[in-house]
Order: C-alpha cells, then structure tokens, then sequence
C-alpha cells in the first residue's frame, strides 16, 4: 500500500482550493473599513503578477494591496492588505511559503499560509518598481524608482546585507540569474537608459549593455539557461534580446505596434511572452521567431506571467481582468475579471438598486448596489470616462469623455454621449467640446442636459433633440479634480426644481435663470478655483468648494455666505448634499482618504470617515440618503451605511424609528392631522400637524423612491377620497417648495396605486383560520357588492351586504370584507372547505377557503 504524506503547508493550500468557491463569493466583503457595507471592483492592477513555485497560487499587485488566486480555475483566496496601500510588485520565495511585496517607502514579507503580515523593512525612497528572490531564496533584492540603489537583504536575519549605486538616476527593474550568482538591473542613467549585470556576492559591475533607442526599461527576463536578457521599453514597440557571454545586443525583434510593457519566459526556455500596449499578447521561439497573436483584452497588457509548472499562461490587463491560458492549446482557461484601472465619477439610478461609474479605461460600468456584481459594460468612448449622469427616469445614461488618462495619456475625447439603460445601445453623440468634458448633469424633469469643460464654456443640450440650446462661456476654473491648475469651466448643476442652474469660476458663483437664460444673481468668492458645487435639496442654499479648501454656503433669497473651514489637509475638491439636506458630505481629492460630514445649517463638523481608498475621485447620496458612495482612481467604489459612519440622530420624518421612511410614516400623519403640540408627527417643528407635514414626509417618500406598494397588515391605508382631498387641501395652500412639489407628485402616484384598473375577487387572509378571515376584492368601477358565502353541498350559509362601493382598493382588514366564521344565526361553522362568492353589479368571482379548529 502507497502512503502518501502532504505537509502541513501542502493541506492548507488543499483546504484553500476546496473553499476558493466559497469566499470568492464574499471577495467584495473582504478588508472592508468600518461602516463599509460593500466594495465594487477588486482594485486596479498596479504591479506585477507572479505564481507561486508550486503553481497552484497567482499573486496580482493591486492598489488595495495584493490579491490571491487559485492558480488553475482564478477563484478568490484571500486579500492581503497593509496600511502601506497600494502594492506594485510582488515575488514569492522559493519555498512558497513567503510572499514580498512592494510599496512606497517599504516592503512587506507575508505569510501565505496565514494571510498574517510577517515582517516589514523600511529604507527606501519612493516607490519599489521590482522586488526578487534569489533562487535559493536566502537573498531578497529591491530597488526604487526615485533611490539610485539596489539594496540586498539576508532573509533569515531580515539584515541588510549590501547596498550598492546601480543606476545614478533610477532602477526600473531587476531580477536574478537563474544559477542566483548575477543580477541584472535596468535604469536611467547620465546619457539614457542601460541594463547592467552585478556579482551577488561583492557586488561588483560586471556588464553593460546598451544600445540607441534603448530607454524607460518597463521589464527584463533571463532566459532559463541563463544564455539571454530579454527587456522591453516604454517607447519602443520591440523586445530588446541581449547575449550575456558576448555581452552585447543579439537582436530586437518587431510583432507589437504599441509599446511592450511585459516580458516572460516558459520554464522550458523554448517561449517568450510579451505583453503590449496594443491590448496583445505575443509568443515568440527562443530564437526570437514570431508565433502567433492572442487578442482577448481590450486594453493595454501590464504583466505576463508562465506558471512553474509550465501549463498556464497569465495575461494582466487595464481592462480589469487577468487571462488563464492552456500553454498547449493557448485558449483561455478562466478570466478573472473585477480589476478596473480607475473610477473618475459615480452616480445612483433613481431607484437605489444601481450605481453607474465612469472608468479611466474608456467604459461606463453598471453595479448591483446590494451585491456588487457588474450589470452592464457601456463601450465607445475613446478616452477616460470623467462624468456619467441618469435620466430622473431612469431610461438614459450619459457620459463625458477626456484624456490625461494613465492608460492612454495622449488620447482624448470631447464628446457627450447618450445610452440606452435598457440595452446598452448609444443612443447620440453631441458634438460641441473641443477638449475634455469634465461634468454632466441632468435638470429635474430629464429635458436638458448640461456639459461643461476645459474649453471654458458650459451647454446645455435638449435631450429630445441632441441640439444645443444655450451656452456659458467665460474664463472660469476646471472642476476635473486631476487638472485643478488647468482653465475651464467648473461644474454646472441644476436647482431641485429646475429653474435656475448655478455655475463658478475663480471669481465667485453664478446663479442663472434656465428659462430665460438671464443672470439671476452672482456672489463673489476668493481668488481661488472653485472645484464643485451643489444645491440643497429645498434649493435655497448653493454649496461651492474652492481650492483653497474652504466650504461656501450661499443663501440665494438672503445673499449670505457662510464659509466653513474644512480642516482636510490637502485640497477639497467633492462635495454633496444629502437628499433630505441635513448633511453636507466633503472629501478630499490629494489625501484620498478622508470625507466629512457636516451639519449645512450650523456648519459643524458631524463625523468623518478614513477611507482606505486613494485619490477619491466621486462621491454620491442614494435617493435615499442610507448609503454614501466613493469613487477612487484606485480601481474601488466602496458603499458606506451614512447612519453608522456620521452617528446620526433620528430622521424627523422617520417617526416610527425603524430608520425607513415608509407609509406607515405618512398613515400616522394622517391620522393625527389637526392636532396640535410638540408631537413626533409634527416633522416640520411648527406645533400644528397639517397638510404641510404630511406633504413634507411625502415629498420625502418620493425622494427616496419609494413606492406606493400596499400590503395587508398595514392599518389605516388611504382611500382615493382621502389622498383626493389631500391633493386638493396641498393646491389651496402655498406650498410651492420643491420638497413640496415632491409631496403632491407621490400622492399622484399614489392615488394612480389606489385606483384598479380592474375588478377582482381575491384570496382571503388568513387561510386556513380561525375563527375569523378576511376577504378582499377591488373595484373598478362603483358598484352594489355582496358577499356570500356556501358550504360544500352549495347551501348559503351567510351573506355579507356591503352596500353600494366606490372604486377603490378593498384589499386591508380596515376595509375588507369581514367573517368571523358564523352562519346567518350566528351559529359557529364547523371545521371544513367553504366557497365565497362576490357579486359586484355583473362582476362575480368564486374563491375557497378552510376553516380549521
């Protein structure tokens, strides 16, 4: 009998694999900050990837940290993360057991076993680009983008063991010999770019090459046997092949028509990978003899990698996902997807369930809000997405285009685009931009859309048509949080009521009539850019940020201007109202990780919040102000409960405390109406409870879209007469606030709930019973009804005369017909199967039920 022994190591790699399928579905849960709910997107991928030496792991550098996946079907394993942020290169130890990652100013050794952060070692400056074992992995090298040296460290003892100039300007990359007694290491030097070969041991120079062209190294490889370097450049479409016995160039060899990023060789030696700027991987022979193209991504390839044992090939794009390919058949194994390079704007559908991201990789991404799961790609952009915006119907989408984009620096786009939600089809393309559109909003009722840019002028579109309407031109400041130097026009937003748009510059605010198209009223503000802004939902104060990082609150009617002194330490740059106007949440573009909360009225400070992400780009209330979203260039959108990370009292709308505001909200309203004194369903705080409260909480529900949906235990349910009289009471009175607006739009829906379009008999509740049931029914049109009821030989036991109806809703125990299980003499029935019948003018419907004692 063959006995088989795994180590302790090997068992727990075994268990990982076996529970992969489970915590993938929970990846979006793991390394959450506290008052997170959920994280969409994995991060962008930032670095490098590599298999462990046994194959059955990948590690991916990400901006959140380091990433792990099973090696063979790319399911989740775990994330790895520090308050180091961001990881840009990655390499394990021979063994397996240690995993090194790189990051600014530091490196850190993890135990892969554990997932636990194992050592971490301070010394250089600047970010590591490339960190390595060497083969026997007693030796761990690193460098610095910004530091001139490599430095070696002894692993066992963590000690530094030699540090030694290798490039006088910087070290790009670096990598071991396969026999461990050489290191290559690529940089800068005085008159360009040069790959250099050092001794491990005295760490003496022993090569240079170089050649013309030969600058910005962006990766090297050795060759299995040692014989070869292969190196490709940022600025070069070739891969640069160097003879290490006659230390000179063999040959570059030509396939890419973009810059090669990525270099690779197969265990064997006898493939090298490269991966491109023009989205594809190439194979070539070790002769340098081209193979074949594989062309499954869509963006720039930033990593390849062959697994040690030789049968996979990995391919990392800006495009979020990483390929896992049969070396033999070369067709994708697994896509791991989720690693999009950079969200620049976020925004809610209106109701809640979606969030729509405009992405430095050229797309708009649909996500699930309780699940996270991508619902949907937008393509045809040809640069970086900067704005995206909804329809208040929910139906179109649109989004604005730019350059400065890290994937495509020089491309741009100055286009406003229109989707279809529905099917993902464009649906127009407004031309009018000559440079990049940094924001578009929609007016309330979805007929303009506003597009403002770095062409220093704002339009404003019919959407009907696609056609300009009017435009804002002026010297004003860009709202783009990456280019606050740059000259354009700020953001342009709409009053909640649609008649007036604000718009500002260096020199203050502007308030203008969207009717007319005239200059309602303008306050001036400091020397400085403004950077966003932002009505409050009732449309009486405009909020700015200026680059100076103050807050402004401006009154419209009183002209007064408020200034709160933000206290972030970098410059503020987004800012949002929530959709009840009691909060004011600002966050910080070049910190990143910081929103606040602040009270509009008094200008405290609430609370704030230490985001993990970096350089925040977008932040967004849902329609119903529970949850906050931010956006960042790290490739994450985290969704925050507001009421756990600002400690927020009690809605005053929200009178039943359950933290919802609902019908049942609205129904004690109602019921109190006319009564007066310090009551929770005064909401408006004016010691009457009127018409004016129960529109106000009205007005709220429809903020928060949410609908009109009725159930059956909910007492005290409106009739048409009832919301009918509201809807006309709310006419006779002055209440011309758009909060209030709201209040009489929802009660039309409302009453649209109330009204069937249809008669119909249904089932009664509960059932089985005893001894009573409830039965109800709905009403078309006005009608004499009756209800009789039958025992199983068809004898009427009892009938219910409810007299002459309105149309209406019949359908709660206030309102339904009732039968406390008697005969017409008020004989209790016995246990058994009776039949109801209900009569309604020439309507009539039959239903069963079960008495059961």
């Amino acid at each position: 009998m063959k006995v088989i022994r795994l180590s302790i190591f090997n068992l727990f790699l075994i268990l990982m694999l076996f529970l992969s399928n489970a915590v993938s579905q929970d990846y979006s849960q793991l390394g959450l900050p506290t008052g997170a709910k959920i994280r969409i997107g994995k991060g962008a991928i930032h670095g490098n990837i590599t298999f462990s030496p046994d194959s059955s792991i990948l590690a991916v550098a990400n901006t959140l940290g380091i990433w792990l996946y099973d090696g063979y079907t790319g399911k989740e394993i775990n994330l790895l993360v520090s308050n180091s942020g961001e990881a840009s290169s990655v390499a394990f130890s021979p063994d397996g057991k240690t995993l090194a990652s790189g990051h600014i100013h530091k490196f850190h050794f993890w135990d892969v076993t554990t997932g636990e952060l194992k050592d971490t070692i301070k010394g250089h400056v600047g970010e590591i680009p490339r960190i390595a074992f060497s083969p026997d992995g007693k030796t761990f090298a690193k460098a610095s983008l910004i530091d001139d040296t490599v430095k070696l460290w002894n692993v066992a003892s963590g000690e530094l063991q030699r540090s030694f100039i290798t490039h006088p300007h910087s070290v790009e990359c670096l990598t071991f010999s396969p026999d461990g007694k050489t290191l290559a290491t690529a940089g800068y030097d005085e008159d360009g770019d040069t790959l250099k070969l050092w001794d491990v041991d005295t760490g003496k120079l022993k090569t240079v090459f170089t050649a013309k062209g030969f600058e910005v190294v962006t990766d090297i490889a050795y060759s299995p046997d040692g014989s070869t370097i292969a190196s490709s450049v940022y600025w070069s479409s070739g891969i640069w092949l160097w003879d290490i016995t006659t230390g000179t160039l063999r040959e570059t060899i030509f396939g890419h028509v973009d810059s090669v990023r990525s270099v690779a060789y197969s265990p064997d030696g006898k493939t090298l990978a490269s991966g491109s700027g023009d989205y594809t991987v190439c194979l070539w022979d070790s002769d340098g003899n081209y193979q074949t193209t594989l062309t499954d991504h869509t963006n720039t390839i930033v990593s390849v990698a062959f697994s040690p044992d030789g049968k996979t090939l990995a391919s990392a794009s800006w495009d979020g996902t990483i390929i896992l390919r049969d070396t033999k058949t070369l067709q994708p194994r697994t896509t791991i997807n989720g690693h999009i390079s950079g969200f620049n704007s976020i925004t809610f559908s209106p109701d809640g369930k979606t969030v729509v991201s405009g992405c430095e990789d050229k797309t708009v991404r649909l996500w699930d809000t309780v699940t996270g799961e991508n619902r949907g790609v937008f393509r045809g952009h040809t640069g970086s997405v900067l704005s995206v915006a909804i329809s208040p119907d929910g139906k179109t989408l649109a989004s604005t285009g730019g350059g400065n984009s890290h994937t495509d620096w020089y491309a741009h786009d100055s286009t406003v685009r229109l989707w279809d939600i529905g099917s993902g089809r464009q649906k127009a393309l407004l031309f009018g931009h000559i440079k990049d559109v940094y924001h578009v909003s929609y007016s309330p009722n979805g007929q303009v859309l506003v597009s403002s840019g770095s062409d220093k002028k704002a339009i404003f579109w019919d959407t009907a048509t696609g056609n300009p309407l009017w435009t804002i031109t002026g010297n004003v400041r860009t709202s783009r949080n990456s280019n606050l130097n740059s000259e354009g026009v700020g953001r342009v937003k709409f009053s909640p009521d649609g008649m007036m748009a604000v718009s500002g510059d260096s020199s203050g605010v502007s308030v203008w009539n969207t009717s007319n198209r005239q200059l309602i009223t303008s306050f001036s503000g400091p020397t400085d850019r403004t950077s966003d802004i932002a009505f409050s939902p009732d449309g009486k104060i405009v909020a700015t940020i200026y680059g100076n990082g103050e807050v402004h609150l401006y009154n419209i009617t009183t002209r007064i201007r408020n200034i709160i002194p933000s206290g972030h330490t970098g410059r503020l740059s987004l800012i949002a109202f929530s959709p009840n106007g009691e909060i004011l949440a600002t966050a910080d573009f070049f910190d990143g990780s910081k929103v606040r909360f602040w009270d509009p009225d008094s200008s405290e400070l609430k609370s704030e919040i230490l985001s993990p992400q970096a350089g925040i780009r977008s932040l967004a209330f849902s329609p119903t102000g529970n949850t906050l979203a931010t956006a960042s260039l790290d490739g994450t959108i985290l969704l925050w409960d507001v009421r756990s990370v600002t400690n927020l009292s009690q809605h005053a709308s929200d009178i039943t405390g359950d933290g919802v505001l609902s019908m049942h909200d609205l129904m004690l309203v109602a019921a109190n109406l006319g009564k007066t004194g310090a009551l929770a369903v005064d909401v408006n705080y004016d010691d009457v409870v009127d018409i004016a409260d129960l529109i106000k909480i009205a007005g709220e529900l429809e903020i928060a879209a949410v609908k009109p949906e009725l159930n059956y235990d909910l007492e005290g349910v409106p009739t048409i007469a009832d919301v009918e009289n509201w809807i006309d009471e709310a006419r006779e009175t002055d209440l011309t606030q758009p909060i209030n607006l709201k209040g009489i739009l929802f009660l039309k829906k409302l009453l649209h709930t109330l009204t069937p379009t249809q008669t119909a008999l249904l089932a009664n509740y509960p059932n089985p019973f005893n001894p009573e049931t409830w039965i109800p029914y709905q009403l078309a049109s006005p009608a004499d009804v009756a209800i009789r009821i039958y025992s199983t030989n068809g004898k009427v036991i009892r009938t219910l005369d409810l007299g002459h109806q309105t149309i209406g809703l019949y359908h709660h125990r206030n309102s339904a017909a009732y039968w406390d299980g008697k005969n017409d003499i008020g004989e209790t029935v016995a246990s058994g199967v009776y039949f109801y019948t209900l009569t309604a003018g020439t309507f009539t419907a039959t239903g069963k039920m079960l008495v059961r004692k």
